[in-house]
């Protein structure tokens, strides 16, 4: 009998189950090795890139509220310190502290959200050589292709994580509400953390923001690769538009 499955919100999406690559075999063993090893050499150097593109842009968001502290992650995305994560990581802040890269903190004001699309926008101070995030078009995206997350999972800072892009355009029911169409699916783990984080491609482009993940109603535990991120072009609508108006 087949179990069903439920969306569990989970602060954060840690993405690296890990790296899987086929080679297709030839007649010269020699050959067909070398070729593997500088394919797999190659690719290692481009995760190393992606990863030290995206890494200065990621905040981790310490929020208190009246039920306690909570922790999740953020991307820097313009040059007046506005930064995206998730409407759920900083639903109900009292207050938000956000740690960067370097390991120094600043205070967080929330701009607005917009709790449909579990989007949210902290700003805090520009400051001396902050790095913005680039976007991708996430309409670019092919069933395959590798990703990368950089978040903080479990509170552990400046980890990444990778994957694959296993589906596109699912339509994902977070709660009463909130759907998120066009969801980007990947094989990749999820740990409490990383929600709000970035998904990025090969070239360190944001392409998503990991929201959720699966679990397996059955056991009540965590099911192993079904994950999800909001698109980047439903993120730069929603932050466009919360930036307008305040809030949505």
């Amino acid at each position: 009998m087949l179990l069903a499955l439920v969306l569990a919100l989970i602060f954060g999406t840690g993405l690296f189950s890990g790296w899987e690559f086929g080679h297709s075999s030839t007649t010269q063993t020699g050959t067909s090795s070398s070729a593997s090893s500088s394919s797999a050499t190659s690719l290692q150097a481009q995760q190393e890139a992606a990863i030290a593109k995206i890494e200065p842009s990621v905040v981790e968001l310490e929020v208190t509220t009246a039920q306690g502290e909570q922790i999740g992650s953020g991307v820097i995305i313009d040059a007046q310190g506005d930064i995206v994560t998730n409407n759920h990581v900083v639903s109900g802040a009292q207050s938000i502290t956000v740690v960067l890269s370097n390991g120094s903190t600043e205070q967080g004001q929330l701009i607005g959200t917009s709790a449909s699309n579990d989007l949210a926008v902290v700003r805090i101070a520009p400051y001396a050589h902050m790095v913005v995030a680039q976007l991708g078009d996430s309409s670019k995206l092919v069933v395959g292709q590798d990703v990368i997350a950089v978040g903080n999972p479990l509170g552990i800072t400046e980890t990444a994580t990778g994957g694959i892009v296993s589906a596109l355009n699912r339509s994902i029911t977070e709660s009463v509400g909130v759907t998120i169409s066009n969801a980007i699916q990947t094989d990749a783990a999820v740990n409490p953390g990383n929600s709000g984080g970035a998904l990025i491609n090969l070239q360190g482009q944001l392409i998503g923001i990991p929201f959720a993940g699966a679990e397996n109603s059955g056991t009540n535990t965590a099911a192993d690769g079904v994950n999800f991120a909001i698109p980047s072009n439903l993120v730069q609508t929603v932050v466009q538009q919360i930036l307008q108006q305040g809030t949505t």
